[in-house]
């Protein structure tokens, strides 16, 4: 049969560019849920609006009344969840909606998901034998690295931010449901993403956005934190992957092997501004480093041999030949910026 797939916060970053994959050559019915709050945008749909296999829902995924309705309604049979609040400076300044969402909306995604392929603990109905909820994670959960070691699917949980908190708690949340229920759930923790249609809060879009106005890019510190980048669609072919094939129950790592510091990011991007769009002077001058980030983590990184070696899942980018894609596609889509 065909699914029927809820993707919520498909609007957003990652998740349009997961239903941008997942549309082509497929039959499935697509569901997006957003709530079209600053991180969510339908321009990054519209990619899908005109075909009769996609429909977008305006919500929000703490309203439990609306959830209970959509699944009884449209009788999901897949969950892609990406809806969430994560940018970490808003966590410090305000959490009570990293709290909210993060935490109850994934409570009543899971939990009506639940009562609709259900009939008790290890009871599954028949019509929901194939049934799946992917919960999209983070790397943040696990806490900060020093200068060696990798994340792997086996190391202890110790976030250091309200989002990564909020986070971490909704991944446990998810996991009780399995090792309580069996309900058939798959977590992904992934590395930083950057690519087309990222918020310009973000770092790397903020670095272009700075550069290209002539205005000062502020680099945390002295900018030696190091993030672990992956191309955002090679994470939504990972997610794609788990999906289909991850074994039910389990957490799968999608990382780039792509360890970078934050103050060669923001070189690497303006040395290759100064080639595509050069300036009087070179825009590494436009550099200016800041107060750090309150209990900024030092080191992430991902160890991805799990999803590699069991589900055959290789990231095509490297992080020099994405971030090129990347800078290009802004430069054609200023507006974002």
């Amino acid at each position: 049969m065909k699914n029927k797939i809820l993707v919520t916060g498909g609007a957003g970053f990652i998740g349009s560019n997961y239903v941008e994959l997942i549309l082509k050559n497929n039959e499935d019915q697509i569901i997006v849920l957003d709530k079209l709050t600053y991180a969510g945008n339908l321009k990054n749909l519209e990619v899908a609006s005109n075909l009769n296999n996609y429909s977008f829902i305006k919500g929000d995924i703490c309203d439990q009344a609306l959830v209970e309705r959509l699944f009884n309604e449209y009788k999901f049979n897949k969950v892609v969840h990406f809806a969430a609040e994560s940018h970490v400076d808003n966590s410090i300044s305000d959490p009570s909606a990293f709290i909210q969402t993060n935490i109850v909306g994934t409570f009543n995604l899971v939990h009506s998901a639940y009562c609709l392929w259900m009939d008790g603990p290890n009871q599954l109905k028949k019509e929901f034998i194939d049934a799946r909820f992917l919960h999209v994670s983070t790397d943040e959960v696990y806490g900060a690295l020093g200068e060696i070691g990798l994340f792997t699917e086996e190391t202890a949980y110790a976030p250091n931010s309200p989002y990564s908190a909020s986070k971490a708690s909704s991944d446990f949340i998810v996991r009780s449901y399995f090792h309580t229920y069996r309900m058939p759930v798959v977590t992904t923790n992934c590395s930083n993403n950057y690519g087309a249609r990222q918020h310009k809060e973000k770092l790397i879009p903020t670095i272009i956005r700075k550069a290209l106005s002539g205005q000062e890019i502020p680099i945390y510190g002295n900018g030696k934190n190091i993030r672990d980048w992956i191309y955002v669609k090679d994470h939504c072919k990972g997610i794609k992957l788990v999906l289909e094939k991850g074994k039910l129950g389990e957490t799968y790592n999608i990382g780039g092997r792509n360890e970078r510091e934050n103050l060669y990011i923001a070189n690497t991007i303006c040395d290759l501004l100064d080639r595509l769009v050069p300036n009087k002077t070179p825009y590494r001058d436009q550099i200016n480093f800041v107060k750090d980030r309150a209990g900024h983590d030092f080191r992430y990184a991902i160890n991805a041999n799990k999803i590699q070696n069991e589900l055959g899942w290789e990231a095509e980018e490297n992080f020099e030949s994405g971030i090129l894609k990347t800078i290009e596609w802004y430069l054609n889509n200023k507006d974002q910026l």
